[in-house]
């Protein structure tokens, strides 16, 4: 990233501002009730967060509020992926926007099982298979993972959201299984998918969000304790799938408007990276069409315009 970011006068004082807009817009969507325990989430939540590179925090709304991260957390899992597999991974799934829904069973068909990217359901399924084949216990070793990153060891799992994700998972078991008959799931496919659901349902604030990813704005090295997370090229391509394929069928839109890495999650959540400053995280339950936290969406693309940040400068 080329030059410096805008520094606020008042960081805070700008998430305030961008939080009362966005209460005052329409929700812009739905809240996602597919997942039964997801649709009683207070849909006029509104969050923002804002964790720098030396550990300042700024936040607005309810930043400070746990929802499910849902599919932000395959960030973590193809972190914790590629640092067992490094290069091998890219054999089983690969780097290019799907084009298609994000649980599409078409695609993985026509490609022989192959998931296009690892943010797409299919792809991150084949990253739980490669956790729960190489950790003895890969629930426990990805929520220790988080609680690391985060500095934060009270973040679990909620049990309601799991027990429903479980109950409601049937096209999700429909690409393990299919890409089971390929050889591409190692694992047996049902605890594949009870370590995919479990991760789904971690719980999380914006600030833990935010700190958590640190790692992908500093060249791999998490701020504060300077651990190295993964080495400068996964995090260059940690970032780049972010930049195609974090925000599904939306991800091309928000390049080219935002510029900034990201992911968003059916919780409402929604976290981007700006390289050499810090993470964003905002919180907005009621999703667009694209699967998306509308009004998360709108106070990152404010944010990031009235600083001029930018990966693409």
């Amino acid at each position: 990233m080329e030059g410096t970011p805008q520094q606020p006068k008042n960081c805070t004082s700008l998430l305030e501002e961008l939080v009362a807009e966005a209460r005052k817009a329409p929700p812009g969507g739905q809240v996602a009730d597919y997942i039964p325990a997801l649709a009683h989430v207070n849909a006029d939540a509104v969050g923002i967060a804002v964790v720098e590179l030396d550990g300042t925090v700024h936040t607005a709304g309810d930043a400070n509020e746990a929802f499910s991260i849902q599919s932000i957390s395959k960030i973590f899992g193809l972190a914790m992926a590629m640092n067992r597999m490094d290069d091998a991974l890219w054999e089983r799934v690969r780097m290019e926007p799907s084009g298609q829904a994000f649980n599409s069973i078409v695609q993985l068909e026509w490609e022989h099982g192959i998931p296009r990217n690892p943010f797409i359901n299919a792809g991150a399924l084949v990253v739980a298979d490669v956790l729960t084949s190489r950790y003895s216990s890969s629930k426990t070793a990805f929520v220790q993972y988080v609680r690391q990153l985060a500095n934060n060891e009270s973040i679990h799992a909620d049990h309601d959201v799991w027990e429903s994700e479980k109950e409601h998972g049937n096209r999700n078991a429909a690409l393990a299984y299919l890409m089971k008959s390929f050889g591409n799931i190692e694992s047996g496919v049902p605890e594949v998918l009870d370590h995919y659901f479990f991760q789904c349902s971690i719980a999380m604030n914006c600030v833990d969000l935010a700190r958590s990813l640190g790692f992908l704005a500093n060249k791999g090295i998490q701020p504060g304790t300077e651990q190295r997370i993964c080495d400068a090229r996964s995090a260059h391509r940690i970032n780049a799938l972010l930049s195609t394929s974090g925000m599904y069928d939306q991800s091309g839109e928000f390049a080219f408007t935002v510029g900034l890495p990201a992911k968003s999650g059916v919780g409402g959540g929604i976290v981007a990276v700006v390289p050499d400053y810090g993470v964003i995280c905002a919180w907005s339950p009621p999703l667009n069409r694209y699967g998306n936290p509308a009004r998360a969406v709108e106070m990152i693309t404010q944010f990031a315009l009235r600083l001029g940040l930018s990966v693409y400068h």
